[in-house]
């Protein structure tokens, strides 16, 4: 498993390697070893989720309170996206970047996204199919958004694709005007978290 750490603080991207033969192809794009190598601790699993969506869907920027967050671990098990990982977490020395990597079911690349990191796709073609392991399952009063339309952040979707968003996505707020109502996660928070859960290995 090669493993590439991104532009934004305490995301990675995971190339496993792929096994193919005469009668098709093995693949394990989750490692635990090589996660808990990269991250410092174990993954937790709290849920599973998976989504189908159209092209020209984007589901996003989607964050958590921290702690205790949400941690996610990202493949696409058919299909292609552009998955986004952004830093909202304030007093970050990357917050308010991005960094962007294709996932699809050719080579089978996963990110791990960090609790406290904003979370977004746009799927590049039809019935693209995308899998999480979540460090937590769905708590509807901690879960936030920023709009991935955000000019600030100028998100790299495709030129080519008609953006398709949620109701809910479509009316979050900005960065700025997140950050101005103290919704965001607080970096010293997620990072005190992050240790602690390092300190529970086993």
């Amino acid at each position: 498993m090669q493993v590439r750490e991104l532009a934004v603080l305490d995301a990675y991207e995971f190339s496993p390697p792929k096994f193919p033969d005469h009668r098709g192809l093995f693949v394990a794009p989750f490692q635990e070893k090589a996660v808990t190598e990269t991250i410092g601790h174990r993954l937790r699993l709290g849920q599973t989720n998976h989504s189908v969506s159209r092209r020209g869907t984007i589901r996003g920027v989607h964050f958590a309170d921290t702690p205790p967050g949400q941690a996610k671990y990202v493949y696409c098990p058919r299909g292609a996206l552009l998955d986004v990982i952004v830093d909202l977490r304030v007093g970050s020395p990357t917050f308010g970047k991005w960094d962007a990597v294709r996932l699809d079911s050719v080579e089978f690349h996963a990110v791990y996204v960090a609790e406290g990191l904003g979370h977004a796709f746009v799927a590049l073609e039809e019935d693209t199919a995308m899998a999480y392991l979540c460090s937590t399952g769905y708590n509807p009063g901690a879960e936030h958004g920023i709009t991935p339309l955000d000019p600030e952040l100028a998100l790299p979707w495709p030129e080519d694709v008609r953006p398709i968003l949620s109701e809910k996505d479509t009316a979050a707020p900005t960065l700025a005007q997140a950050r101005e109502s103290g919704l965001l996660p607080d970096y010293h928070a997620c990072v005190t978290y992050y240790k602690a859960l390092g300190e529970n290995v086993t």
